[in-house]
């Protein structure tokens, strides 16, 4: 299971979560966010993320 994290805040996208304040449907994987997606948190914009693993 992938997650995203928000290198400035420690913020987290989780795909199966999405993000419903920005209207981003849970399954939505994190490639698939449109471009000018930012960081509900501090603002930042999708190149601040790095890919985290998660054990199941």
């Amino acid at each position: 299971m992938e997650q995203f994290e928000c290198k400035v805040c420690g913020y987290v996208y989780a795909p199966q979560k999405g993000d419903a304040e920005s209207g981003i449907a849970p399954g939505t994987d994190f490639s698939s966010l449109p471009d000018g997606w930012k960081c509900p948190i501090c603002d930042s914009g999708k190149k601040y993320f790095t890919q985290e693993l998660t054990q199941k």
